[in-house]
Protein backbone atom coordinates (compact mmCIF):
# COMPACT_ATOMS: atom_id res chain seq x y z
CA UNK A 1 0.00 0.00 0.00
CA UNK A 2 1.30 3.41 -0.59
CA UNK A 3 0.74 6.77 1.24
CA UNK A 4 -2.13 8.49 0.44
CA UNK A 5 -1.74 12.47 1.47
CA UNK A 6 -4.90 15.58 1.78
CA UNK A 7 -3.87 18.86 1.09
CA UNK A 8 -5.33 22.60 0.21
CA UNK A 9 -3.69 23.05 -2.76
CA UNK A 10 -1.19 20.19 -4.81
CA UNK A 11 1.19 21.85 -7.31
CA UNK A 12 2.46 20.01 -10.34
CA UNK A 13 5.87 20.80 -11.43
CA UNK A 14 8.78 23.37 -9.65
CA UNK A 15 9.75 25.93 -11.91
CA UNK A 16 8.76 29.39 -11.71
CA UNK A 17 5.32 29.69 -11.49
CA UNK A 18 4.86 26.31 -9.61
CA UNK A 19 7.17 27.36 -6.86
CA UNK A 20 5.76 30.97 -6.80
CA UNK A 21 2.54 29.61 -5.89
CA UNK A 22 3.55 27.31 -3.45
CA UNK A 23 5.90 29.61 -1.51
CA UNK A 24 2.94 32.31 -1.52
CA UNK A 25 0.32 29.77 -0.49
CA UNK A 26 2.33 27.80 2.28
CA UNK A 27 3.15 31.47 3.58
CA UNK A 28 -0.79 32.37 4.00
CA UNK A 29 -2.01 29.15 6.00
CA UNK A 30 -2.52 26.35 2.93
CA UNK A 31 -1.57 22.96 3.39
CA UNK A 32 0.81 22.49 -0.02
CA UNK A 33 2.07 19.74 -1.98
CA UNK A 34 4.40 20.06 -4.74
CA UNK A 35 5.18 17.71 -6.75
CA UNK A 36 8.47 17.67 -9.11
CA UNK A 37 10.24 14.65 -11.09
CA UNK A 38 12.86 16.65 -12.45
CA UNK A 39 14.88 19.66 -11.48
CA UNK A 40 13.86 21.98 -9.28
CA UNK A 41 13.53 25.58 -10.58
CA UNK A 42 12.44 24.08 -13.91
CA UNK A 43 13.47 25.44 -17.81
CA UNK A 44 14.18 29.24 -16.70
CA UNK A 45 17.25 28.21 -14.06
CA UNK A 46 18.68 24.59 -15.75
CA UNK A 47 18.33 25.43 -19.35
CA UNK A 48 16.73 28.59 -20.46
CA UNK A 49 16.74 32.12 -18.45
CA UNK A 50 19.43 31.63 -15.98
CA UNK A 51 22.11 30.09 -18.08
CA UNK A 52 21.64 32.01 -21.50
CA UNK A 53 22.09 35.32 -20.04
CA UNK A 54 25.44 33.72 -17.99
CA UNK A 55 26.57 32.80 -21.58
CA UNK A 56 26.10 36.11 -23.22
CA UNK A 57 27.87 37.70 -20.58
CA UNK A 58 31.02 36.11 -21.21
CA UNK A 59 30.14 36.72 -24.89
CA UNK A 60 29.65 40.04 -24.05
CA UNK A 61 33.49 40.67 -22.11
CA UNK A 62 35.18 38.81 -25.49
CA UNK A 63 33.20 41.36 -27.88
CA UNK A 64 34.48 44.59 -25.68
CA UNK A 65 38.01 43.04 -26.19
CA UNK A 66 37.50 43.78 -29.82
CA UNK A 67 35.76 46.94 -29.96
CA UNK A 68 38.01 49.53 -27.81
CA UNK A 69 39.23 51.31 -30.57
CA UNK A 70 37.54 54.01 -31.27
CA UNK A 71 37.76 54.69 -27.54
CA UNK A 72 41.24 55.08 -27.74
CA UNK A 73 41.71 51.53 -26.05
CA UNK A 74 43.92 49.08 -28.54
CA UNK A 75 42.00 46.03 -29.34
CA UNK A 76 43.05 42.44 -28.77
CA UNK A 77 42.23 39.01 -29.78
CA UNK A 78 40.58 37.72 -26.75
CA UNK A 79 42.09 33.99 -25.66
CA UNK A 80 38.75 31.77 -24.76
CA UNK A 81 38.29 29.00 -22.68
CA UNK A 82 34.81 27.37 -23.97
CA UNK A 83 34.82 24.99 -21.04
CA UNK A 84 35.21 28.00 -18.42
CA UNK A 85 32.98 30.79 -19.61
CA UNK A 86 30.25 27.59 -19.36
CA UNK A 87 31.71 26.90 -15.79
CA UNK A 88 30.86 30.41 -15.22
CA UNK A 89 27.18 29.22 -16.29
CA UNK A 90 27.29 26.40 -13.94
CA UNK A 91 28.28 28.74 -11.22
CA UNK A 92 25.57 30.93 -11.56
CA UNK A 93 22.78 28.23 -11.76
CA UNK A 94 24.41 27.04 -8.29
CA UNK A 95 24.39 30.30 -6.56
CA UNK A 96 20.75 30.52 -7.78
CA UNK A 97 19.43 26.86 -6.77
CA UNK A 98 19.33 26.76 -2.91
CA UNK A 99 16.35 29.48 -3.54
CA UNK A 100 14.61 27.10 -5.44
CA UNK A 101 15.83 23.57 -3.92
CA UNK A 102 13.61 21.10 -2.20
CA UNK A 103 15.31 22.21 1.33
CA UNK A 104 14.06 25.52 1.25
CA UNK A 105 10.31 24.43 0.17
CA UNK A 106 10.58 21.85 2.61
CA UNK A 107 11.39 24.67 5.20
CA UNK A 108 8.69 26.70 4.69
CA UNK A 109 6.11 24.21 5.58
CA UNK A 110 5.71 22.57 1.59
CA UNK A 111 5.78 18.85 1.26
CA UNK A 112 8.01 18.12 -1.69
CA UNK A 113 7.20 14.50 -3.46
CA UNK A 114 10.34 14.47 -6.19
CA UNK A 115 8.64 12.15 -8.92
CA UNK A 116 5.97 13.14 -11.69
CA UNK A 117 2.73 13.15 -11.26
CA UNK A 118 -0.37 11.79 -13.38
CA UNK A 119 -4.17 12.53 -12.44
CA UNK A 120 -5.56 8.89 -11.77
CA UNK A 121 -8.77 11.14 -10.81
CA UNK A 122 -10.42 14.88 -11.46
CA UNK A 123 -9.47 15.20 -7.60
CA UNK A 124 -6.46 12.60 -7.27
CA UNK A 125 -2.60 12.72 -8.46
CA UNK A 126 -0.33 9.86 -8.53
CA UNK A 127 3.03 10.39 -7.89
CA UNK A 128 5.50 7.48 -7.22
CA UNK A 129 3.89 5.60 -4.54
CA UNK A 130 2.18 8.33 -3.35
CA UNK A 131 -1.73 9.18 -3.80
CA UNK A 132 -2.27 12.96 -3.56
CA UNK A 133 -6.46 14.12 -2.83
CA UNK A 134 -6.25 18.23 -3.07
CA UNK A 135 -9.51 20.05 -3.45
CA UNK A 136 -7.58 22.26 -6.12
CA UNK A 137 -4.65 21.48 -8.38
CA UNK A 138 -2.23 23.20 -10.18
CA UNK A 139 -0.59 22.49 -13.03
CA UNK A 140 2.45 24.13 -13.89
CA UNK A 141 4.55 21.62 -15.59
CA UNK A 142 6.04 24.36 -18.15
CA UNK A 143 7.44 23.12 -22.11
CA UNK A 144 10.58 21.66 -23.55
CA UNK A 145 12.07 22.05 -26.66
CA UNK A 146 10.31 21.40 -29.46
CA UNK A 147 12.14 19.41 -32.34
CA UNK A 148 10.83 18.56 -35.27
CA UNK A 149 10.59 15.50 -37.48
CA UNK A 150 13.32 17.02 -40.20
CA UNK A 151 14.48 13.25 -42.15
CA UNK A 152 17.37 12.38 -40.72
CA UNK A 153 18.31 14.43 -37.41
CA UNK A 154 16.84 11.20 -35.19
CA UNK A 155 20.30 10.42 -36.70
CA UNK A 156 22.45 13.10 -36.09
CA UNK A 157 23.86 14.49 -32.82
CA UNK A 158 21.96 17.09 -32.04
CA UNK A 159 21.52 19.74 -29.41
CA UNK A 160 18.59 21.84 -27.77
CA UNK A 161 18.35 24.54 -25.04
CA UNK A 162 18.81 21.10 -22.37
CA UNK A 163 22.03 19.99 -23.48
CA UNK A 164 24.03 22.92 -24.83
CA UNK A 165 24.73 24.80 -21.52
CA UNK A 166 26.76 21.09 -21.12
CA UNK A 167 28.62 21.14 -23.67
CA UNK A 168 32.30 21.83 -22.99
CA UNK A 169 34.53 21.82 -26.04
CA UNK A 170 33.68 25.12 -28.49
CA UNK A 171 32.23 24.69 -31.94
CA UNK A 172 34.55 25.10 -34.76
CA UNK A 173 31.10 25.86 -36.98
CA UNK A 174 27.74 26.14 -35.02
CA UNK A 175 24.75 25.82 -37.54
CA UNK A 176 21.01 26.64 -35.90
CA UNK A 177 18.40 25.83 -37.26
CA UNK A 178 15.49 28.51 -35.88
CA UNK A 179 15.72 32.30 -36.01
CA UNK A 180 13.48 32.85 -33.33
CA UNK A 181 14.89 34.67 -29.41
CA UNK A 182 16.71 31.49 -28.41
CA UNK A 183 18.33 30.82 -31.57
CA UNK A 184 19.49 34.50 -32.64
CA UNK A 185 20.76 34.60 -28.71
CA UNK A 186 22.87 31.84 -28.68
CA UNK A 187 24.01 32.53 -32.18
CA UNK A 188 25.58 36.10 -31.17
CA UNK A 189 26.80 34.85 -27.93
CA UNK A 190 28.78 31.90 -29.74
CA UNK A 191 30.16 33.65 -32.63
CA UNK A 192 31.94 36.13 -29.86
CA UNK A 193 33.01 33.54 -28.11
CA UNK A 194 34.87 32.69 -31.10
CA UNK A 195 32.82 29.72 -33.14
CA UNK A 196 31.75 30.49 -37.09
CA UNK A 197 27.82 30.47 -36.52
CA UNK A 198 25.41 29.94 -39.46
CA UNK A 199 21.13 30.26 -38.79
CA UNK A 200 18.76 28.94 -40.28
CA UNK A 201 14.99 30.15 -40.73
CA UNK A 202 12.35 28.60 -42.36
CA UNK A 203 10.74 31.76 -42.29
CA UNK A 204 11.76 35.09 -41.35
CA UNK A 205 14.11 35.89 -38.69
CA UNK A 206 12.74 37.35 -34.99
CA UNK A 207 9.60 36.72 -37.08
CA UNK A 208 7.13 37.64 -34.33
CA UNK A 209 8.02 41.51 -33.55
CA UNK A 210 8.29 44.49 -35.13
CA UNK A 211 9.79 44.13 -38.63
CA UNK A 212 11.62 47.89 -37.97
CA UNK A 213 12.75 46.92 -34.75
CA UNK A 214 13.87 43.28 -35.60
CA UNK A 215 15.95 44.89 -38.53
CA UNK A 216 17.93 46.71 -36.01
CA UNK A 217 19.10 43.79 -33.93
CA UNK A 218 19.75 41.56 -37.19
CA UNK A 219 21.81 43.92 -39.05
CA UNK A 220 24.05 44.26 -35.98
CA UNK A 221 23.80 40.44 -35.50
CA UNK A 222 25.05 40.08 -39.35
CA UNK A 223 27.99 42.67 -39.13
CA UNK A 224 29.22 40.50 -36.13
CA UNK A 225 29.82 37.90 -38.38
CA UNK A 226 26.69 35.47 -37.78
CA UNK A 227 25.74 34.43 -41.22
CA UNK A 228 21.94 34.48 -41.14
CA UNK A 229 20.10 32.76 -43.66
CA UNK A 230 15.33 33.29 -43.81
CA UNK A 231 13.31 31.54 -46.16
CA UNK A 232 15.76 28.39 -45.64
CA UNK A 233 13.57 25.17 -44.64
CA UNK A 234 15.85 22.69 -43.69
CA UNK A 235 14.65 19.25 -45.83
CA UNK A 236 17.20 16.90 -44.39
CA UNK A 237 20.13 16.57 -41.68
CA UNK A 238 22.82 14.35 -42.22
CA UNK A 239 26.48 13.65 -41.21
CA UNK A 240 27.77 12.58 -37.98
CA UNK A 241 29.90 14.28 -34.92
CA UNK A 242 31.73 16.82 -36.08
CA UNK A 243 30.83 16.85 -39.52
CA UNK A 244 26.96 17.39 -40.11
CA UNK A 245 24.83 18.50 -43.24
CA UNK A 246 21.70 20.40 -43.02
CA UNK A 247 20.31 20.48 -46.89
CA UNK A 248 17.15 23.44 -47.27
CA UNK A 249 14.13 22.89 -49.30
CA UNK A 250 15.77 25.25 -52.05
CA UNK A 251 18.35 22.65 -52.27
CA UNK A 252 20.91 24.58 -50.69
CA UNK A 253 23.42 23.03 -48.41
CA UNK A 254 25.22 24.19 -45.46
CA UNK A 255 28.15 22.69 -43.40
CA UNK A 256 29.02 22.53 -39.63
CA UNK A 257 30.91 20.74 -36.66
CA UNK A 258 27.73 21.29 -34.49
CA UNK A 259 23.62 21.55 -34.58
CA UNK A 260 21.53 23.72 -32.35
CA UNK A 261 17.92 22.99 -32.55
CA UNK A 262 15.58 26.23 -31.85
CA UNK A 263 12.67 26.52 -32.99
CA UNK A 264 10.15 26.41 -30.54
CA UNK A 265 8.50 24.60 -27.39
CA UNK A 266 6.03 22.26 -27.24
CA UNK A 267 3.99 22.21 -23.53
CA UNK A 268 4.86 19.31 -21.06
CA UNK A 269 1.38 17.46 -20.51
CA UNK A 270 2.44 14.02 -22.05
CA UNK A 271 2.78 12.64 -18.29
CA UNK A 272 -0.20 14.44 -16.96
CA UNK A 273 -3.19 12.03 -18.38
CA UNK A 274 -5.41 14.72 -18.65
CA UNK A 275 -8.54 12.73 -19.96
CA UNK A 276 -8.74 11.35 -16.46
CA UNK A 277 -8.89 14.67 -14.54
CA UNK A 278 -11.37 16.06 -16.57
CA UNK A 279 -8.95 18.63 -18.47
CA UNK A 280 -9.25 19.69 -21.68
CA UNK A 281 -5.50 20.20 -23.86
CA UNK A 282 -5.78 22.19 -26.61
CA UNK A 283 -2.80 22.97 -29.30
CA UNK A 284 -0.06 24.41 -27.47
CA UNK A 285 -0.82 23.48 -23.66
CA UNK A 286 -3.94 23.25 -21.82
CA UNK A 287 -7.77 24.88 -22.01
CA UNK A 288 -7.80 27.26 -19.53
CA UNK A 289 -10.28 31.11 -19.24
CA UNK A 290 -9.43 34.09 -17.87
CA UNK A 291 -9.08 33.12 -14.14
CA UNK A 292 -6.59 30.58 -15.35
CA UNK A 293 -9.36 27.54 -14.63
CA UNK A 294 -8.88 24.53 -17.18
CA UNK A 295 -11.95 22.53 -17.97
CA UNK A 296 -12.11 20.77 -14.18
CA UNK A 297 -12.72 24.15 -12.26
CA UNK A 298 -11.10 22.98 -9.56
CA UNK A 299 -7.84 22.36 -11.47
CA UNK A 300 -5.55 25.66 -12.43
CA UNK A 301 -2.95 25.42 -15.12
CA UNK A 302 -0.17 28.41 -15.05
CA UNK A 303 2.93 29.28 -17.14
CA UNK A 304 3.81 27.73 -20.29
CA UNK A 305 1.26 24.72 -19.90
CA UNK A 306 -1.31 27.74 -20.06
CA UNK A 307 -1.19 27.43 -23.77
CA UNK A 308 -0.29 31.48 -24.10
CA UNK A 309 2.79 33.77 -23.74
CA UNK A 310 5.68 31.54 -22.86
CA UNK A 311 7.97 33.42 -20.58
CA UNK A 312 9.12 32.97 -17.25
CA UNK A 313 7.73 36.40 -15.67
CA UNK A 314 4.65 35.34 -17.42
CA UNK A 315 4.02 31.94 -14.76
CA UNK A 316 4.71 34.49 -12.06
CA UNK A 317 2.27 36.53 -13.09
CA UNK A 318 0.00 33.58 -13.22
CA UNK A 319 1.08 32.65 -9.94
CA UNK A 320 -0.37 35.99 -8.48
CA UNK A 321 -3.72 35.67 -10.61
CA UNK A 322 -4.45 32.23 -9.21
CA UNK A 323 -3.41 33.02 -5.12
CA UNK A 324 -5.95 35.38 -5.12
CA UNK A 325 -8.73 32.94 -6.15
CA UNK A 326 -7.51 29.62 -4.81
CA UNK A 327 -6.73 30.92 -1.34
CA UNK A 328 -9.47 33.92 -0.95
CA UNK A 329 -11.86 32.72 -3.10
CA UNK A 330 -11.78 36.32 -5.16
CA UNK A 331 -12.59 36.64 -8.92
CA UNK A 332 -9.32 37.10 -10.17
CA UNK A 333 -9.01 37.47 -14.12
CA UNK A 334 -5.72 37.35 -16.31
CA UNK A 335 -4.44 40.04 -19.12
CA UNK A 336 -1.86 39.84 -21.64
CA UNK A 337 -2.24 43.73 -22.92
CA UNK A 338 0.62 44.35 -20.02
CA UNK A 339 3.05 41.84 -20.52
CA UNK A 340 6.70 42.66 -21.76
CA UNK A 341 9.16 40.76 -23.74
CA UNK A 342 12.38 41.10 -24.66
CA UNK A 343 15.15 39.40 -26.93
CA UNK A 344 18.78 39.25 -25.05
CA UNK A 345 20.99 40.21 -27.86
CA UNK A 346 22.91 42.83 -28.91
CA UNK A 347 21.31 45.56 -29.47
CA UNK A 348 18.83 44.17 -27.40
CA UNK A 349 15.09 43.83 -28.40
CA UNK A 350 11.41 44.62 -26.09
CA UNK A 351 8.12 44.54 -26.75
CA UNK A 352 4.90 45.59 -24.59
CA UNK A 353 1.35 45.38 -25.80
CA UNK A 354 0.57 45.95 -29.20
CA UNK A 355 3.22 46.49 -32.26
CA UNK A 356 2.49 48.75 -34.87
CA UNK A 357 0.81 46.53 -36.87
CA UNK A 358 -1.40 44.89 -34.38
CA UNK A 359 -2.39 48.77 -33.49
CA UNK A 360 -3.48 49.47 -36.59
CA UNK A 361 -5.29 46.29 -37.24
CA UNK A 362 -7.37 46.96 -33.91
CA UNK A 363 -7.49 50.96 -33.76
CA UNK A 364 -7.07 52.25 -37.43
CA UNK A 365 -7.08 56.21 -37.88
CA UNK A 366 -7.47 56.33 -33.98
CA UNK A 367 -3.63 55.43 -33.56
CA UNK A 368 -0.86 57.53 -33.73
CA UNK A 369 3.11 56.27 -33.44
CA UNK A 370 5.21 58.44 -31.56
CA UNK A 371 9.20 57.55 -32.06
CA UNK A 372 12.41 58.77 -30.44
CA UNK A 373 15.92 57.48 -31.99
CA UNK A 374 18.97 56.47 -29.60
CA UNK A 375 20.80 58.86 -31.38
CA UNK A 376 19.31 61.81 -29.84
CA UNK A 377 20.15 60.57 -26.58
CA UNK A 378 23.42 61.76 -25.64
CA UNK A 379 24.35 58.93 -23.01
CA UNK A 380 24.09 56.77 -26.15
CA UNK A 381 26.55 58.79 -27.75
CA UNK A 382 28.67 59.09 -25.26
CA UNK A 383 28.89 55.49 -25.61
CA UNK A 384 28.58 54.80 -29.10
CA UNK A 385 25.03 53.23 -28.58
CA UNK A 386 23.04 54.88 -30.62
CA UNK A 387 21.54 52.36 -33.38
CA UNK A 388 18.03 51.97 -32.13
CA UNK A 389 14.41 53.65 -31.25
CA UNK A 390 11.46 53.57 -29.21
CA UNK A 391 8.51 53.48 -30.90
CA UNK A 392 4.99 54.00 -29.03
CA UNK A 393 1.44 53.48 -30.04
CA UNK A 394 -0.69 55.83 -28.63
CA UNK A 395 -4.68 55.66 -29.00
CA UNK A 396 -6.59 58.67 -26.95
CA UNK A 397 -3.65 59.56 -25.22
CA UNK A 398 -2.73 56.57 -23.73
CA UNK A 399 0.19 54.17 -24.56
CA UNK A 400 -1.47 50.15 -26.23
CA UNK A 401 2.02 49.39 -27.13
CA UNK A 402 5.64 50.00 -27.18
CA UNK A 403 8.61 48.68 -28.75
CA UNK A 404 12.31 48.87 -28.33
CA UNK A 405 15.42 48.14 -30.16
CA UNK A 406 18.60 48.94 -28.76
CA UNK A 407 20.77 49.07 -26.01
CA UNK A 408 19.18 47.97 -22.39
CA UNK A 409 15.52 47.85 -23.84
CA UNK A 410 14.63 45.09 -21.63
CA UNK A 411 15.04 47.76 -18.83
CA UNK A 412 13.62 50.41 -20.80
CA UNK A 413 10.38 48.44 -21.81
CA UNK A 414 10.03 48.66 -18.25
CA UNK A 415 8.06 52.12 -17.74
CA UNK A 416 6.06 51.56 -20.72
CA UNK A 417 4.72 48.38 -18.95
CA UNK A 418 4.13 50.15 -15.99
CA UNK A 419 2.37 53.09 -17.85
CA UNK A 420 0.10 49.88 -19.80
CA UNK A 421 -0.36 48.15 -16.90
CA UNK A 422 -1.95 51.13 -14.44
CA UNK A 423 -3.71 52.86 -17.74
CA UNK A 424 -1.36 56.03 -17.49
CA UNK A 425 -1.95 58.51 -19.90
CA UNK A 426 1.71 60.05 -22.08
CA UNK A 427 1.75 62.83 -19.72
CA UNK A 428 2.68 60.50 -16.96
CA UNK A 429 5.83 59.78 -18.70
CA UNK A 430 6.40 63.06 -20.61
CA UNK A 431 6.47 64.71 -16.98
CA UNK A 432 8.71 61.99 -15.55
CA UNK A 433 12.11 63.99 -14.54
CA UNK A 434 14.97 61.15 -15.82
CA UNK A 435 18.44 62.08 -14.46
CA UNK A 436 20.70 63.30 -17.32
CA UNK A 437 22.19 61.58 -18.97
CA UNK A 438 21.18 58.28 -19.10
CA UNK A 439 19.38 56.53 -21.44
CA UNK A 440 16.47 56.00 -19.89
CA UNK A 441 15.56 59.61 -20.95
CA UNK A 442 14.64 57.93 -24.19
CA UNK A 443 11.15 57.30 -23.17
CA UNK A 444 10.56 60.27 -21.81
CA UNK A 445 11.62 62.41 -25.00
CA UNK A 446 9.61 59.55 -26.78
CA UNK A 447 6.57 60.70 -24.98
CA UNK A 448 7.53 64.39 -25.83
CA UNK A 449 6.78 63.58 -28.59
CA UNK A 450 3.92 62.79 -28.45
CA UNK A 451 2.78 66.31 -27.30
CA UNK A 452 5.22 68.78 -29.66
CA UNK A 453 2.37 68.84 -32.51
CA UNK A 454 0.20 69.70 -29.93
CA UNK A 455 2.61 72.61 -28.74
CA UNK A 456 4.49 73.72 -30.91
CA UNK A 457 2.45 73.34 -33.97
CA UNK A 458 -0.89 74.55 -32.74
CA UNK A 459 -2.08 78.15 -33.70
CA UNK A 460 -4.20 78.49 -30.54
CA UNK A 461 -1.05 77.88 -28.17
CA UNK A 462 0.61 80.47 -30.14
CA UNK A 463 -2.18 83.01 -29.88
CA UNK A 464 -2.74 82.51 -26.33
CA UNK A 465 1.21 82.96 -25.38
CA UNK A 466 1.41 86.21 -27.78
CA UNK A 467 -1.88 87.38 -25.76
CA UNK A 468 -0.30 86.80 -22.37
CA UNK A 469 2.61 88.44 -23.36
CA UNK A 470 0.89 91.76 -23.94
CA UNK A 471 0.66 92.15 -20.45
Amino acid sequence: MGNRIKTDLCIIGGGSGGLSVAAGAVQMGAKVVLVEGHKMGGDCLNYGCVPSKALIAAGKHAHAMTTGAVFGVTPSVPQVDYAAAKDHVRSVIAGIEPHDSVERFEGLGVTVIEEYGTFISPTELQAGDTVIEARRFVISTGSSPFVPPIPGLDSVPHFTNEDIFDLREQPEHLIVIGGGPIGMEMAQAHRRLGSKVTVLEGDKALGKDDPEAAAVVLENIRAEGVEIVEGALASEVRGSAGKIEVETKDGAVYKGSHLLMAVGRKPNVDKLNLEAAGVEPVRGGIKVDASLKTTNKKIYAIGDVAAGLQFTHVAGYHAGVIIRSALFGLPSKQRTDHIPWATYTDPELAQVGLTEAQAREAHGDKLEVVKFDYSENDRARAELKTKGFVKVMVVKGKPVGATIAGAQAGELIQVWALAIANKMKMGAVAGMVSPYPTLGEVNKRAAGAYFTPRLFENDWVKRIVRFVQRF
